[in-house]
């Protein structure tokens, strides 16, 4: 079945993470299976990221505020919508959402979301305020917006869980489905000296790579402290600080870095991307990511198929997958925790890690490409069209609250 799908996000810029990354990837994998694929976003028609997305963009901004409330959107949904399959929002909590549920209740355009993590209950717990903010709005947009949506996608089944734990006030006609990224490039070789050539004198040590945002949630912080408990297991045990900054804390990082006696032995390299990242994961001996909350991790996945065991917590969703597997090694969310991942695999016997080497690209494979999330939501977006268009007729929408 040849599908027309919208895809809905506050922003396509590169900075944001995984739902942009995401439905970039999804996008150029569906288009190549024959489907075609359009993305609306809240971004200003002059945003320099713009020109390099490899998808049809309508970018409606700017838009005002941190909520992004764009008053082109309703009337650009509402006009243009009838002409897709199925329009899918990607994230909540900014007016793209809201706006989705305004334009499309009551039209016959069934629209799907895609939460990306972001109603685990540790944001409830680590910022109070905020959610009793969300409390405020949260009847009369968000619960809303799930409560009418045809599905509801998560990416893993402690997503779904998880996802019940936030506001009581919760209906949703839930669906987990696959969710991957595109296998690495495979000259592992050419992109190693890449990275060694931009970064010389990391040419002689065993690296531990963390890539990502430099943010409280990813658990940094635990990161620096757990890496100098274990400093002394192997004095050639450097670790990769690479990703974007997007305040003040990789300044306190570093001074606490200075503090524990460990900054030669951390490189920040800032945002890292086309050939530079994928040869930081070739060049390194294993990947971290000690986070307090991770949805799924295209990171995590990109280690994965580059063959780089994966050293997480157990608040990545993707977690049970892994340690089932025996690609990587789970811990909690703590320095003690972190500090516990790190000790086992510098431990590890070169036998026993080249074991997990193979295991975590077999587990890439097998659970984590970008086809295999194409396939199941065009599967998913068949059988919701299938099902309007059949004798059963359109599941009908709930006025009430």
């Amino acid at each position: 079945m040849h599908m027309k799908i919208l895809h809905l996000l506050s922003t396509i810029d590169p900075r944001a993470g995984g739902p942009t990354e995401g439905v970039r990837q999804s996008g150029v994998s569906l288009q190549s299976m024959g489907h075609e694929v359009e993305v609306v976003t809240l971004d200003d028609p002059a945003a320099p990221w713009l020109a390099a997305f490899p998808l049809t963009v309508h970018a409606l901004g700017p838009s005002k505020g941190n909520y992004g409330l764009c008053p082109q959107l309703v009337p650009w949904l509402r006009e243009h919508a009838p002409r897709f399959d199925a329009v899918i929002v990607n994230g909540l909590w900014q007016y793209h959402s809201y706006g989705t549920w305004k334009a499309l209740r009551g039209s016959g355009v069934p629209y799907y979301v895609f939460p990306h993590g972001m109603l685990d209950p540790w944001f409830k717990r680590t910022y109070p305020l905020k959610h009793l903010k969300k409390w405020l709005y949260w009847p009369w947009a968000e619960y809303r917006v799930l409560r009418d949506a045809e599905r509801v996608l998560f990416t893993a089944q402690e997503e779904r869980v998880l996802a019940r734990q936030s506001f009581w006030l919760y209906r949703a006609n839930e669906e987990v489905v696959a969710f991957g990224t595109n296998p690495p490039p495979t000259d592992a070789n050419r992109l190693r000296a890449q990275f060694l050539a931009a970064y010389p004198s990391l040419a002689d040590k065993r690296l531990i790579l963390f890539l990502g945002r430099i943010h409280e949630k990813k658990g940094c912080d635990l990161l620096i402290k757990a890496f100098a408990a274990v400093r002394d297991l192997d004095p050639n045990a450097h670790l990769v600080m690479a990703g974007p900054d997007g305040g003040e804390w990789g300044a306190q990082l570093q001074g606490l870095a200075g503090e524990l006696g460990i900054a030669d032995r951390i490189t920040w390299t800032g945002m890292l991307s086309g050939d530079l990242k994928w040869g930081a994961f070739h060049a390194s001996d294993a990947f971290v990511l000690p986070s307090h909350q991770e949805n799924f991790g295209i990171a995590v996945a990109e280690a994965l198929g580059c063959a780089l065991p994966v050293l997480i917590s157990d608040k990545v969703n993707i977690w049970r997958e892994v340690e089932a597997d025996g690609a990587g090694i789970v811990g909690t969310d703590t320095a003690d925790g972190a500090a516990g991942m790190l000790r086992r695999w510098l431990s590890l016997s070169p036998a026993d890690a080249a074991t997990m080497r193979a295991q975590a690209l077999a587990t890439f494979t097998k659970r984590f490409t970008v086809d295999a999330m194409s396939r199941d939501l065009v599967r998913l977006l068949s059988n919701g069209a299938s099902h309007r268009n059949g004798a059963f007729g359109k599941r009908p929408r709930t006025a009430s609250l």
